[in-house]
């Protein structure tokens, strides 16, 4: 028991690897098993999440340099012009077929 403890206090590499390989596993499946386009978005983010740990843990822990802090600002940047122009596509959606619903729409139309 003392050494979970001691496990747990002492945060390593595999402590993020295990965060971020739920994060991505949490993405997969918000992707695969939701029809709302919404969530399929925030599946998305879970997988940009999970991305940006593994940078910043990888750098920390193997060269101690800044370049994973810096990756991971351009694709915190990343995510967030891909989530405007993803909900800008969502709402022209709605407005044209008044739904979200990923399988009741297969075509885009003018």
């Amino acid at each position: 028991m003392l050494d979970f403890i001691q496990w747990l206090q002492n945060p390593g590499l595999g402590h993020f690897l295990l965060i971020s390989a739920v994060l991505f596993s949490f993405g997969i499946f918000a992707i695969v098993t939701r029809r709302n386009a919404i969530m399929v978005l925030m599946g998305v983010e879970l997988i940009l999440n999970a991305a940006n740990i593994n940078f910043i843990a990888f750098s920390r822990y193997s060269s101690g340099s800044f370049d994973g802090q810096v990756i991971a600002i351009f694709v915190i940047i990343l995510a967030a012009a891909e989530a405007a122009i993803a909900l800008a596509i969502v709402l022209n959606i709605y407005q044209n077929f008044n739904t979200v619903n990923v399988d009741e729409f297969n075509q885009l139309r003018d």
